[in-house]
């Protein structure tokens, strides 16, 4: 971590190399003022207390993690690229334990809150990209909260777990059942093994049961870009009864 010379800053970089290198415990006054070269006053001047420092460690920490996510363009393939936001999710779980502990941590939420937000906000557009290319089969909000809550509960799981005892195969394989509950083919998809008649009279079946929310999904996210000349009430009422059409998904 290169040191800076503003005093906030430095103060910051101590407590987060504190924080990962020996985990919450070791973030004292003490050690935090020794590390960046202040008086303890000075992290009260700053932060309040020791919990809005950690406060701040946490968004800091989360910050570039979600530059780093920010930063990559996206591909011809929103699926492809929600796939690997998740495993970009996963991994900064694991390289940093104690910085995802911190801000996940009910009662650092408030401070850390500008962090979260703009991670759902690029979760919330991947997904909206697969609606919009008519690959989503169930609304955006519960697909947002079905990745959310099942990518935070693999990587709360694993950090739980001694490093040696993780399954490898655990996130993956997560990540792929989630995919498979709110995603489908692009309408235009073909290739693989023909299927024998039962399977392809399956096939036929699950599909025209998920057209009507896939299209409705559709619409619903390219909604808000649409020129219609709606009235506040009409939008209403289409976004409610195109939301109603999503959710009826047997998905």
């Amino acid at each position: 971590m290169t040191e800076r010379s503003d005093p906030r800053e430095r103060i910051i970089d101590a407590a987060a190399r504190l924080l990962e290198e020996q985990g919450p415990a070791a973030v004292t006054t003490r050690s935090v003022s020794a590390a960046a070269g202040v008086q303890p006053p000075a992290i009260y001047r700053r932060f309040g207390d020791m919990n809005g420092l950690l406060d701040a460690v946490a968004a800091e920490g989360f910050a570039r993690y979600l530059a780093q996510k920010e930063a990559r363009p996206p591909t011809g393939d929103p699926v492809e690229d929600l796939r690997a936001g998740w495993d970009l999710h996963q991994e900064f779980a694991l390289a940093h334990p104690e910085h995802y502990l911190l801000m996940y941590r009910s009662d650092h939420a408030q401070a850390a809150g500008e962090a979260v937000a703009r991670a759902d906000a690029v979760l919330r557009g991947l997904v909206r990209r697969i609606a919009e290319a008519g690959r989503l089969c169930t609304g955006v909000d519960r697909a947002q909260q079905m990745v959310q809550s099942a990518g935070r509960g693999v990587a709360l799981t694993l950090i739980e777990q001694p490093p040696g005892e993780r399954d490898p195969e655990l996130a993956p394989r997560m990540r792929e059942a989630v995919l498979a509950s709110i995603t489908t083919d692009a309408p235009d998809a073909v290739g693989g093994a023909a299927p024998g008649p039962a399977d392809a009279e399956d096939e036929r079946n699950d599909r025209a049961d998920r057209e009507p929310a896939r299209r409705a999904t559709a619409l619903r996210a390219l909604l808000d870009d649409s020129p219609a000349p709606l009235s506040p009430g009409e939008r209403t009422l289409l976004e409610e009864l195109l939301d109603r059409i999503a959710r009826g998904s047997p998905s």
